[in-house]
């Protein structure tokens, strides 16, 4: 008997543990969609961490306005009590100029041929960056204590806070801190 419950109890805290860190540590998410490419991959699978501080370039994991059943993953650009600005493509925050590297990939094919061979795969997208100014559409945001401005980092199609607007920081479920899946891929974010 002292076998058996030896044995079983450390089955038990293990699993316990488990469950503890699944509901309180981390989450796994998979990401869904285009918003995010070419950091972010449809299909990618990733790991949240809950228990971590936020910061500006932070890719995060929140459930989406409007639709709080549906995770969506973005990338934290405007803290509380920052004002962001984008005009011509160009990312000011509190008065300061910003690169975005992270873009370099996309606003390059942008400009070369408005990605219209990264998007071969929907009409949509092509006529949609066919018809675009800028990569990135203007806008002008306070951002007021408590709330975030997010983004996705394909910015011609990306549904983010230039359309439902600022997050709670109590919707943002974790940061994304490892990718699992594809094993090609598989490493920190």
């Amino acid at each position: 008997m002292k076998n058996f419950l030896k044995n079983w109890g450390i089955l038990i805290i293990v699993l316990a543990a488990i469950v503890f860190a699944r509901v309180y540590v981390f989450t796994p998410v998979t990401v869904s969609g285009h918003s995010m490419d070419p950091t972010l991959s449809d299909g990618q699978r990733l790991i949240s961490s809950k228990i971590s501080d936020y910061d500006r370039w932070d890719i995060i994991t929140t459930k989406e306005p409007g639709d709080e059943d549906r995770m969506i993953v973005k990338r934290i650009i405007g803290m509380p009590g920052d004002t962001v600005k984008m005009v011509n493509d160009q990312l000011t925050i509190n008065g300061k100029t910003y690169d975005e590297p992270y873009l370099k990939e996309y606003k390059k094919e942008f400009s070369n041929d408005k990605l219209q061979d990264e998007y071969s795969y929907n009409n949509a997208f092509q006529s949609q960056a066919e018809n675009a100014q800028n990569f990135t559409s203007d806008f002008e945001f306070t951002v007021p204590k408590g709330e975030y401005l997010v983004l996705g980092d394909n910015r011609l199609i990306s549904k983010d806070s230039r359309m439902f607007g600022l997050i709670d920081e109590d919707m943002i479920q974790g940061k994304v801190v490892f990718r699992y899946w594809p094993l090609n891929e598989i490493g920190g974010v």
